[in-house]
């Protein structure tokens, strides 16, 4: 998500990104994800940003989904309504946050009354298990409690774990679900045992790269390299930097506090190393 210094989202580099990804290969965009900042988000610009992409004529029931990220019921739904009634294809959404320890009974109830709230206009949600940020686990048995009391509404998982012990979990209890790899670097082999994807960093700079990996379930060692290499830096402010740096344009960069932009002797540095692992 491109921020303008003040914090506003830049809604112009937005669109030029948007279209810039799916030139480039991107099946369709994931606003408001952890990548985009997506829980320092508010609802106008939630709106702004839905409102930019659609008149900008990339259709939302085809290549839009949207993060949902909230500690509140409340706020959940909202941001989902947003999205739904501009008519997004499905929503990502990550459990409540902020309480710790919760259990999955406690999980289900949150998940079921969201759905119920949202009625008949929810749709094509992939539940984010991300416990890396959320610190609040999505596990397996709940995934089934999901799938079988929503059928047709939870469509599948995105596993930001990091595990693939867990991600063959999922794989094995849930493969008639859209299972989504989070870490790039497990993608090739997750697909070649039925995952179908991924929502992830990268996408915002190789998603040529990316495409081999989804759809032939070829491994790729230039990928391997540029995840490794950016997990050695603040991976969000390193992604944002990156963008910047295959657009040409210094403006990418800002960040949304507490979350800090890469300084220039830092940008520098990645940039080299990027440029020197795409040859």
């Amino acid at each position: 998500t491109p921020m303008r210094e003040g914090g506003s989202v830049d809604l112009p580099r937005l669109v030029h990104h948007a279209r810039h990804v799916l030139a480039e290969g991107c099946d369709s965009v994931t606003l408001f994800g952890t990548t985009g900042e997506g829980a320092a988000l508010g609802l106008p610009a939630r709106t702004a940003m839905m409102g930019a992409l659609i008149g900008a004529g990339i259709d939302p029931a085809k290549q839009i989904y949207a993060g949902i990220a909230a500690a509140s019921m409340h706020e959940a739904v909202e941001q989902a309504r947003i999205a739904l009634d501009a008519g997004a294809k499905g929503l990502l959404v990550a459990p409540p946050f902020y309480f710790k320890g919760v259990s999955d009974e406690g999980l289900y109830v949150w998940f079921s009354q969201f759905f119920e709230k949202l009625g008949a206009s929810a749709r094509n949600v992939v539940v984010y298990h991300i416990p890396s940020v959320t610190a609040v686990s999505i596990s397996v048995e709940l995934v089934q409690r999901l799938k079988v009391a929503f059928p047709g509404l939870v469509i599948g998982v995105k596993d930001s774990s990091g595990s693939y012990a867990n991600t063959e979990a999922l794989l094995k209890a849930h493969g008639e679900l859209a299972i989504l790899v989070g870490d790039e670097r497990q993608l090739a082999k997750a697909v070649r045992n039925g995952a179908e994807g991924t929502i992830c960093g990268l996408a915002n700079l190789v998603p040529g790269l990316l495409r081999p990996m989804v759809y032939e379930g070829k491994d790729s060692p230039v990928v391997n390299a540029l995840v490794d290499e950016i997990c050695s830096y603040p991976v969000l402010a390193a992604v944002k930097a990156l963008v910047g740096h295959i657009h040409g344009d210094d403006g990418y960069g800002a960040m949304r506090p507490p979350l800090e932009a890469l300084d220039a002797g830092t940008r520098k540095r990645l940039f080299a190393a990027f440029d020197a692992i795409r040859q």
